[in-house]
């Protein structure tokens, strides 16, 4: 078994990824920024899995701050890079976004490289491959890029040019060091805490009849224990080295399919739930005055599609049915009473 630091331990998948490689039997140092979340991040995974607490450390360290990462990655064998900045608020500019996750990412590589790590395997996004390009009928693949000419929004801009950053660093300074990325698409499931995850945000809203009608779009969606395993998988098999994997449970969904699976797997309690689809045209005349339907311009009566093949067959990956994920995430939600 290897010592493996996964980084933002407190995050949605952060957590998932500490759980996963606890419960395969590794040892795990995790990051936070805010050390007193210590407490309550041992409690919820005792909750969710039995492991000795001598296999756990937590440390502090910021994508913000350079001190921290060289000890945090001393003496590990991986890295799991999955802090980011997430959207919980619309950024004020785009380096809000961007600053931390590029500079975050390659002082998370250069502690690793100057440390002897194996392997990193960073946290990237669907974002960073999918968005800005025009209508396609095939699905998207890890051969495809976000174009970054086009008017893309500042969470996108910034897993792109982060990954690109992390690429780059590693064919000029990488030396040894190996670097896997795995880009989830909508990531959903159940939560371990009682944080409040921007990638359950469509849920949520849905359950609580904040969501009168579904925006016009399909996309990808996975669960997030899937996207721990997924990243489990690319840092100890050989052939991930070098490697992009998308991370996504069959095809595209359109909103409303969301909203139509929680009316079929929880009847009335998913009585609040939309149960039809706005026209395209007035979705971009709200956006107008709703900056989060402003941020989806670019999807608006697209279906943007994506494939997992490459991890399947090159790392036998398999993701569980999103019905069940679907089901599974507003059954956590109303349990927890988010945002109630």
């Amino acid at each position: 078994m290897a010592q493996v630091l996964v980084t933002g331990g407190t995050g949605f998948i952060g957590s998932w990824c500490v759980r996963a490689a606890l419960d395969a039997g590794h040892t795990v140092r995790t990051t936070v920024r805010d050390p007193r979340r210590e407490p309550e991040l041992r409690a919820r995974l005792h909750t969710a899995t039995p492991f000795d607490d001598d296999r756990l450390t937590v440390v502090r360290a910021d994508l913000e701050d350079p001190d921290g990462w060289g000890d945090a990655v001393t003496g590990c064998d991986y890295v799991l890079h999955v802090a980011s900045p997430t959207l919980r608020r619309a950024p004020a500019h785009g380096d809000e976004l961007l600053v931390p996750a590029r500079e975050g990412a390659l002082r998370v590589l250069r502690a690793a490289r100057d440390a002897d790590v194996r392997r990193v395997v960073l946290t990237s996004a669907f974002g960073a491959v999918g968005i800005g390009h025009p209508p396609r009928a095939t699905p998207f693949t890890e051969e495809d890029w976000t174009n970054l000419d086009s008017d893309i929004p500042p969470y996108q801009r910034s897993k792109t040019l982060a990954e690109r950053a992390a690429w780059q660093f590693i064919r000029e300074e990488g030396d040894k060091l190996e670097l896997a990325a795995v880009h989830p698409t909508g990531v959903l499931g159940p939560l371990l805490g009682p944080d409040d995850p921007p990638s359950l945000r469509l849920v949520r809203r849905m359950l609580e009849g904040r969501m009168p009608a579904c925006p016009p779009f399909g996309m990808g969606f996975v669960d997030v224990r899937d996207v721990a395993d997924l990243h489990l998988r690319a840092m100890t098999n050989p052939a991930a080295a070098g490697e992009r994997f998308l991370a996504t449970a069959g095809h595209s969904l359109r909103v409303i399919d969301i909203a139509r699976i929680l009316h079929d797997r929880l009847g009335e309690r998913a009585a609040k739930a939309p149960t039809r689809e706005l026209p395209v045209w007035l979705t971009r005349a709200l956006g107008v005055v709703n900056p989060e339907l402003r941020l989806l311009r670019h999807q608006l009566g697209r279906d943007l599609d994506a494939t997992s093949a490459k991890a399947e067959q090159l790392l036998g990956w398999q993701a569980r049915p999103i019905e069940d994920t679907i089901a599974d995430t507003a059954e956590s939600l109303l349990t927890r009473a988010i945002g109630a």
